[in-house]
C-alpha cells in the first residue's frame, strides 16, 4: 500500500508549490503601490512610442526627398562627420522628446512631489521648446541651402562683392528662424518685429555701402545691354585693358587678349570711357 500511496503524495506536491508561487507573486504585486506600476507602464509605452515615432519621422523625411534636397549643406556635412545625418538628428530629437515626456509623466504618476511640480510647470513648455529646436535646425539647414543656391546662381558674375549675397541669404534665413523660435518660447511679438525691422534696415544699409560699386556696374550694364555701344567680337579698350569682347553681362565685360582675360566692371565704361578699335 505504501508503494501505491507514494505517487499520490508526490502528485499532490505540485499544486502546493504552484500555490505557494502564486501567493508570493500576488504578495509582490500588492506590496508595490499601484502608482509605481502605472509609472512603469507609462515608461514602457513611452519607449515603444518614442522609437516608433523616431523611425517613422526618419522614413517620412526620406520619402519626401529631404536628404537629397539638403545634400552639401554645412549642417549635413557636420552631421556626416559624426556618422549621422540631418534626417537622423530630427528622428532622434522626436525620440528623445517623447522619452522625456514619458519620464516626467511616470514620475508624476509615482507621486514624487518634485517631479509632479516640475511636470505641472513644464507640460506646456516642453512642446514649445521642441518646436523651437526643430525650427532652429530647419533654419540652419535652409540657410545653408539658400547659400548654395544663391552661390550657384551668381557663379557667372566674377566680382568680389557678389560673395556677400550668399552670406546675406544664409544669415537672413537663420535670423528669421531664430525669431520664429523665440516666438514659440513666448517672447513678445512686438519685440521680434522690432528686431526683424532693425536687421533688415542694417542689411539694406550695409549692402548699399558695401555694394555701391556693384550697383554702379549694374546700372552701367543695363545701359550697355540696351544701347550696345560695342558687341561680342569687337576690339575695345576699357580702362587700359585692350582686347576682344567675349561677353557682356549686367555687371562686367569680359575682354580677351593674347590668352589673357580681363574682367572689367561696366562702371569703368562711364568712368574711363571705351575706345572701339577699328582695322
Amino acid at each position: 500500500m505504501t508503494g501505491v500511496e507514494a505517487p499520490a503524495a508526490a502528485s499532490g506536491a505540485v499544486p502546493t508549490v504552484l500555490q505557494f508561487d502564486t501567493r508570493l507573486f500576488d504578495r509582490v504585486i500588492r506590496t508595490v503601490p499601484r502608482e509605481i506600476w502605472a509609472a512603469l507602464v507609462v515608461i514602457v509605452v513611452g519607449l515603444t512610442v518614442a522609437f516608433v515615432l523616431g523611425a517613422l519621422t526618419t522614413r517620412i523625411l526620406v520619402r519626401l526627398g529631404v536628404p537629397e534636397a539638403i545634400e552639401g549643406t554645412a549642417f549635413e556635412r557636420t552631421a556626416r562627420n559624426f556618422d549621422t545625418s540631418t534626417v537622423e538628428v530630427l528622428g532622434s530629437l522626436v525620440r528623445y522628446f517623447v522619452i522625456g515626456i514619458a519620464a516626467l509623466l511616470s514620475l508624476s504618476l509615482a507621486n514624487i512631489s518634485i517631479a509632479a511640480t516640475f511636470w505641472s510647470r513644464t507640460v506646456q513648455f516642453l512642446p514649445q521648446l521642441f518646436i523651437a529646436v526643430v525650427i532652429l535646425i530647419v533654419g540652419v539647414v535652409v540657410g545653408d541651402k539658400a547659400h548654395l543656391v544663391v552661390s550657384e546662381r551668381l557663379t557667372g558674375i566674377k566680382l568680389p562683392q557678389i560673395g556677400v549675397f550668399p552670406q546675406i541669404a544664409k544669415v537672413t534665413v537663420f535670423y528669421i528662424a531664430v525669431l520664429v523660435a523665440l516666438s514659440q518660447l513666448g517672447v513678445a511679438t512686438l519685440a521680434l518685429v522690432v528686431l526683424l525691422a532693425a536687421y533688415l534696415f542694417a542689411v539694406v544699409l550695409l549692402a548699399g555701402i558695401a555694394l555701391s560699386d556693384l550697383l554702379k556696374s549694374g546700372a552701367a550694364g543695363s545701359y550697355l545691354l540696351l544701347n550696345q555701344p560695342y558687341a561680342i567680337g569687337d576690339e575695345v579698350e576699357i580702362g587700359g585693358n585692350r582686347g576682344i569682347v567675349q561677353e557682356v553681362n549686367l555687371f562686367v565685360t569680359h575682354i580677351e587678349n593674347d590668352g589673357e582675360e580681363f574682367v572689367v566692371p561696366n562702371s569703368a565704361v562711364f568712368e574711363d570711357g571705351v575706345v572701339r578699335i577699328r582695322d
